[in-house]
């Protein structure tokens, strides 16, 4: 069986969130596909994109913006696959002569109609129009012979909104493989981490705010941040309890992870919550909001508050002061990151790729 993956998602030279998860996901399914007997090819839209990439038969394609992008399956038959996984669920499939599986990560978007600001003006607008309504995603989701989205959450979501009659898998996020101290101690300092945007459903004031109830702890916002946001969350925020990083590379978050007393997040909407993985692989507690999709990724490890009451934040923060409190929820974040793999995502996958192959 040829396998495609449309790698063309890949940003350089840093990772975003779909970037990573393709990357992650193509090096586990592999050695998988190699032992199965599998040719798997990348599909690309720049040889810069290689770089962050596993080294692997690749072919150059159009760039996924482009306005060729509906003819773009056409010029893929050329290839002769057997099948293509999408990580997105936007990809061109006229005339295509290959299966197809389709990515849906989350609805938030549904909810909350801010588009992503680094994206030009007319695709914003494009954005806004196309989340009015259920419709465009169904049509987009059922060209596709199957459905793969990140957690059972979503997948509930779009069972519920009947936004296709596809079988759905579940091929899960999880954290970069590391390296970490089985015999972490509870650190000193009360460093809370915060790894995200600053859109209003992140709701990241709010916890800007719980400081004010917690003397001594220092809130780190390690993503890039414009001077809107870091004056609003500065004026929310203790003077000197805010540290702003501006963005951080992956070593550096590793080790701020490894030091922290716990990450911290509110978000009003998830669509998976990826930095807890990250934190939890590491031993690290997370403070998080009580939504379904951080119950699913958080399970027994996480500590949940409401994410409108600021004492409530506080309150779920300073139980980790408890006698033994953080020591438990450190364990319990290794065991509960156990769950999420990128060699089990890619094991779902694969039998995903090989039942549509069988039935075209």
């Amino acid at each position: 069986m040829r396998i495609l993956v449309d790698c063309r998602y890949t940003r350089f030279p840093r990772h975003d969130g779909i970037s990573r998860y393709t990357a992650n996901l193509v090096a586990a399914l592999a050695p998988l596909a190699a032992e199965a007997g599998h040719e798997l090819v990348m599909v690309i839209s720049d040889e810069g994109q290689l770089a962050m990439l596993p080294e692997l038969p690749w072919v150059r394609a159009t760039d996924p913006t482009s306005p060729r992008e509906f003819t773009i399956a056409r010029r893929l038959n050329a290839s002769d696959p057997d099948v293509l996984f999408s990580p997105m669920q936007t990809i061109g499939s006229w005339g295509r002569r290959f299966g197809l599986v389709l990515t849906l990560h989350d609805l938030i978007y549904y909810r909350n109609r801010t588009p992503p600001r680094d994206l030009a003006w007319p695709i914003r607008l494009l954005w806004r129009l196309y989340h009015l309504a259920w419709w465009p995603q169904r049509l987009l989701l059922n060209r596709a012979d199957e459905v793969a989205t990140v957690s059972a959450t979503t997948r509930e979501l779009m069972r519920r909104h009947r936004l296709t009659d596809r079988p759905i898998t579940i091929v899960s996020n999880a954290a970069d493989p590391v390296e970490t101290d089985s015999e972490r101690q509870q650190p000193a300092a009360r460093d809370i981490l915060y790894m995200g945007s600053f859109m209003p459903y992140k709701n990241v004031e709010t916890i800007a705010r719980a400081l004010h109830a917690l003397p001594g702890y220092r809130l780190h916002v390690l993503s890039r941040i414009g001077a809107a946001d870091r004056a609003r969350l500065t004026a929310l925020a203790p003077a000197d309890a805010l540290v702003v990083h501006d963005g951080v590379t992956d070593a550096e978050y590793g080790a701020l992870l490894d030091g922290a007393y716990a990450l911290a997040t509110m978000s009003l909407d998830e669509g998976f919550g990826l930095p807890l993985v990250e934190a939890m692989v590491r031993g690290t507690p997370v403070v998080v909001s009580d939504i379904p999709i951080f119950r699913e990724i958080g399970g027994e490890a996480a500590v949940y508050a409401d994410p409108r009451d600021v004492d409530a934040v506080a309150a779920a923060l300073r139980s980790l002061e408890e006698p033994g409190e953080w020591a438990r929820r450190s364990a319990a974040s290794r065991e509960q990151a156990r769950s999420f793999d990128w060699s089990r995502s890619a094991h779902a996958l694969l039998e995903m790729l090989e039942r549509v192959a069988r039935r075209r």
